[in-house]
Formats: C-alpha cells, structure tokens, sequence
C-alpha cells in the first residue's frame, strides 16, 4: 500500500508522478461507475480526487483491518462523491474494482449512492449535507476521551458550509480542544444551482477565521502543495497548534476531462456512453471497455458482501434501582436525573476513560443532568442552543464505545431534531435519547413547547425502541434496562410531579421485585367491563377516573402500556375480547397509542368498540389539569365518555 512519510517537506517527483497515476485509474473508475449506473455526481468526484488520494497516502489505515481503534478517520461529509471515495478506495485495496463498478447503485448493493458504512473504509453514512462535521466533531471527540493520539479528516463541499449546523459544529470543536480534527474543504465553487456566491453569497474563509480555526489554503490539484497543507496540520504548524484547522482547497469541478471542467451541470448527472468514451480517451484508456461493461452488468449478480458496523461494545454495571415509596411525589425527571447520576458513579472512574455520557443544550437542569455533571465533569457535554449538532455528537459517540445519554425537552429532542435522529439510526448508533417535557404537561409555556407528536415522528425511525413511564419507580427501572440495551432507545416523559403509582394494596405497583419488559404492559387494575389503555403523565387521571367509576359500580381494567415499541399487542387483543376499550393518551390522537391500538386489531381481525381520546387541537398556555380538562383528558371526561362507550 503507497504511503508518504510526513517528516519530509515535499514529495519527491517519484511521489508525485505515483499520485498522478493513482489519480489517473481513479478519474476512470468515476467515469465508469456513473456512467454504468446512468446516474450519480462525477463532477465532485472529480474536483475532491486530488485531497481523497493524498489524504489516504497519508494517514493510519488498514485495508485489511479498516475498524481497528487505533486508526485515523476520514469522514466523507458531501456523501454524493461516493464515486470518487470508492474510487478511492478501490485503489488502496480496500476491495475488488469489478463488484464496485457492476454494483454501484443497484438494489441491495453495499455500493450506495451516497457514501455508507455497508463499504469497507467508510466512517459514517452521509448524503444530508452539513452533518458530516458534526459526526467527524464525535469521533474527535471519542479519541480525546479514550486518549487515542489520532487524528480526525472530514471532507466537505463548499455549498454545504451553507448550513446552519456546520457552525454549529466548528464551535463545539474550538470548545473541546479538537485540534486532532481538520476539514478539508472542496472549493470549487458550484453547486446544483449554479455558483455558491449567487445561490448564497458568503466569505467561506472569514467565516471559518471568525469561529477561531485555523484556516490554510492550497491549490486542491497541486499534489505538494496539499501535501504541504495536511503536513502543517498535523506537525501543528499552524497559527494556534491547541484549535482545529481546515484547509480550503480551490478546485475545478470536474477537474481532468476537458469538456466537464466548471460546469455545474456535471454535479449530479452521469456522462453518456458517447461522452465517456471521450472522457476515457483524454484519461489514456480503451474507450471500448464502455461498451464491454455495461454488457456485463446486465446479468451482474450483486455478491459483494456489506461491511459489518455495529457500535463498540460498552460494558457497563446498572447498579441497584431506587424505590419511591408511597408518600412521594416527584417528577419522573428527577428520577432520571438520579439513576443517570447513579451510572456515572459505577462506570465512570478516575484516571480512566468514562463509559457513561450525557449531552445535553443549554437544559442542565431542567433535564436534571446536573448531579451527572457534578459526578463526572468530564463526560458531560454541554453542546448549547444547537440541538442539530449535539444529535449528531451524541449519536457518534454511542456508536464509539459510550453508552450516551442525550437530553433535552421533547419539541428539541425530537421535532426539531427527527432528521438527525434518522441518520442515527441508518448509522446504526446506540442512542439513548431521553425527552423530558413531553405533551400538553408542559403546561404554562405554551403550545410551541408543548410536543404533542413525538410517537409519530419517531416511529418512522425503523428499529427505534420507544418508551415512555409512568411514574418514578418506571422511570429508574426504565433508564437501567436502556442502559444495558444495544440499540436506539427513545424514553419521554412529562414535566410535573407525579404520584407513585400504586397497587390496590397500597404498595408502589412498580415496586422493589419489578422488573421493566419491553413489549410488556402493566395491568394496573383489573375489570370485567372494559379497558382504559394509557401511558405517560394522564396515568393519575385515569386511575382517578378508574375509582370513581369503581364507586359507581363500574368494572373496568387499566392498561399502563409504557413501551410502545415494541408493543404488547396480545395485551391489547385480550383488552378487545374483555370488552369496549379507550385510548387515553397526551399525543395527537391520529399518531399515538390510539392509532396503534385499532391498527392491531385491524391486523388480526379484532372488533372492538374504541373510544380514542387525545390532544385534538394544539393547546394553550395553562396549568396541565385545565388543558387536561379542555381536551377531555380529565378524569371526569374519562369517566362520562366510559359509561357512554360502555352503554
């Protein structure tokens, strides 16, 4: 495998005449996959061949081996250039040149048309532009806490340096010391619409010198001159070695076939067979293999096996849950915020690296981090007001060996960040992520905090485990079973305080011997009539609503279903054949419980007289019982419109 040795100051002509070469075979691969594929973006490709050839020269990477931990990383952020990064790849022998060509962008092809981690030497899916420094800003990140001396490259088109969440990222990096990350920065100048100043005028370079970077520029086709500028990053010659650097490469899109060159039209379009052979000639290859290959890849079978990528394991100890005792009322936060700091204490020792991590903006206490911050400084990650990026840091460092808590209200957590969390998830991470301030229960601050819609968003996130407490007891025994699962886990709760749910012994239901099982619910009380299914913060409600209907000689069950995905749908067919059954829930009722209830009975051909009460309008700033009680969420409401379902 090539490799350049950085204490030289220049490459010899040797070095260079190699790296034209390479340059030469992988311009080719680019105009041959697109072309194969009829669809894809060469011209980027091709302006960012130049620093994806050196930058692997350069850094500590083992095809052979492309996840050992002590490797540098390179994160492709403008994830479209996928042609040029498997190009690139190809040629450092990270796999076979033929499945890439006669598999790129077919179905169920590790090949993807945006950069995925399903192909050996890829970090991190990418294709949303602006995330990609963020994800890069986690792994930075991860070697400092595991005191790994490697560093951290993510390469960036220049339109993306548009994207509010790209400076959001460069000042988490100034902030925690990242002078282990550099961006390298295709500046070519267009984009899709044309040249970056006339879609959106911006000072690229200013504008990076003003977050307190470092900034070098290098002619992006001039191999020593790149060489020179990675060099100075890494040997810290640079204006302040202890910030981040980038390096603004100026580039020509297209940039080695003449008729391609600064012509934007070449961003996201594929080269017909005619103007490939054409392309093929300038290169000094058979234009003929044109021809040759698109015969083949038509009966091509797709074998390429896809490259594993689950997150590091962590292995961490859950320690013994906290029981509230009947007399307490307290908020299930709280209780969150005590069995986080209780993590911290067991996992997170002195003089090594912490296991447990919390992320959080601008909402420490709110979400009750501050005792996880007091117990261990040093993995609390106190991101700001920039949700977009602490989602994606967070997801990045569950997947580095981290178990990562992240934390902040509802509408944050979920509505302004949904397209983050889905890169998560397509980046298989092990995300813990723990909304507080859900529903109608936020209560004064009014409807735009009140997050109503969080089940609807978050089931779209295929693989995504959802739960949702009903009390503190729930909650301890809740955030210790997430702490021990591999995958992306969603708990929400409320803002108020709640009363211990308790059993009709007058003990707490969810008591010392309670064990929390996802897909199971809690039969908290038992009838003969009917059900009321419910979770979350309207549980008081409906245990009020369940007595007074008791006392009027009505027997009912109450169902607790506090995990939503997966969901207890035998629970809720042994509710239809009891009976009529009500869905009480603080979510819009067309994308909550509701809507799962009657699409599991639907499913298994189950009829059943259903009553779904929710939110139906968005709500208005008031204390919680009287939006409650607007939206027939009270107990008195529940109980009218049981006997009426019941009648």
């Amino acid at each position: 495998m090539f490799k350049i040795d950085l204490s030289k100051e220049r490459l010899s002509q040797e070095e260079i005449k190699t790296l034209e070469e390479m340059w030469r075979r992988c311009a080719r691969r680019i105009i041959l996959s697109t072309t194969l594929a009829g669809c894809g973006h060469p011209g980027g490709s091709l302006s960012s061949l130049h620093m994806l050839i050196l930058l692997y020269a350069l850094i500590e990477h083992d095809p052979k081996n492309p996840r050992f931990p002590e490797r540098d990383r390179v994160v492709i952020s403008h994830g479209h250039i996928s042609p040029g990064v498997y190009s690139v790849l190809c040629e450092y022998g990270y796999f076979p040149e033929e499945p890439f060509l006669m598999e790129f962008r077919r179905a169920g092809s590790a090949f993807g048309g945006h950069v995925e981690q399903s192909v050996p030497g890829v970090e991190w899916n990418t294709g949303n532009l602006g995330q990609g420094l963020s994800a890069a800003c986690g792994m930075a990140r991860a070697l400092k806490l595991k005191e790994i001396p490697r560093r951290v490259f993510c390469v960036m088109g220049d339109g993306e340096q548009q994207k509010g969440q790209v400076i959001e990222a460069r000042r988490f990096a100034v902030k925690f010391g990242l002078n282990n990350l550099c961006a390298l920065i295709d500046y070519n100048r267009l984009q899709i619409g044309g040249r970056i100043y006339r879609v959106m005028p911006q000072d690229i370079a200013h504008e990076i010198k003003a977050t307190f970077w470092n900034v070098i520029e290098a002619n992006g086709h001039d191999f020593n001159d790149l060489y020179q500028a990675l060099r100075r990053f890494v040997t810290g010659e640079v204006l302040c070695p202890e910030k981040p650097t980038a390096i603004l490469a100026q580039t020509t899109m297209g940039k080695g076939i003449s008729f391609m060159e600064d012509d934007e039209k070449w961003h996201g379009m594929a080269l017909p067979p005619d103007l490939a052979k054409k392309a093929l000639e300038e290169l000094g290859f058979d234009p003929s293999e044109v021809d040759v290959l698109l015969e083949k890849r038509k009966s091509y079978e797709i074998s390429f096996p896809v490259f594993p990528h689950e997150p590091e394991p962590v292995e961490v100890e859950v320690g013994e849950p906290i029981l509230y005792g009947p007399e307490v009322k307290t908020d299930c936060r709280s209780a969150y915020g005590k069995a986080l700091a209780s993590l911290a204490e067991l996992n997170n020792k002195k003089g090594e690296p912490p296991k447990v991590l919390g992320v959080s903006c601008d909402l420490e206490g709110s979400v009750k981090m501050t005792a996880f911050r007091k117990i261990s400084p040093l993995a609390f990650h106190e991101v700001g007001i920039q949700e977009h990026h602490a989602a994606t840091v967070a997801g990045v460092l569950s997947k580095e060996g981290f178990l990562t808590f992240f934390s902040t209200f509802g509408v944050f957590a979920v509505d302004e960040t949904i397209n983050q969390h889905r890169l998560n998830v397509l980046n298989e991470t092990a995300l813990k992520i723990v909304a507080t301030h859900c529903g109608l229960d936020v209560g004064e601050d009014g409807p735009t905090h009140q997050c109503v819609d969080y089940l609807g968003l978050l089931l779209n996130l295929i693989g995504l485990e959802i739960y949702f407490p009903a009390d503190p007891n729930q909650t301890d025994r809740i955030i210790r079973y997430v702490a021990k699962s591999k995958g992306n886990v969603f708990v929400g709760m409320g803002r108020s305080k709640l009363p211990v749910i308790l059993n009709e012994a007058g003990e707490p239901f969810f008591g010392k011997d309670y064990v929390f099982t996802p897909g199971k619910a809690d039969l908290l009380r038992e009838g003969e009539e009917g059900t009321i299914i419910a979770f979350g913060s309207v549980m008081p409600q409906v245990l009020s609503a369940w007595e007074k209907l008791k006392s009027e000689g009505v027997s009912v069950s109450v169902l607790n279903m506090a995990s939503l995905r997966p969901l207890d749908e035998k629970a809720i067919l042994n509710a239809a054949e009891q009976g009529p059954i009500m869905v009480v829930e603080d979510h819009v009722v067309e994308t909550g419980l509701g809507s799962l209830v009657a699409k599991t009975l639907a499913k298994h051909g189950q009829s059943a007289k259903l009553c779904l009460k929710g939110v139906t309008r968005y709500g208005t700033s008031g204390k919680p019982a009287d939006l409650y009680r607007e939206q027939g969420l009270d107990a008195d409401s529940i109980v009218k419109d049981m006997k009426e379902l019941l009648a």
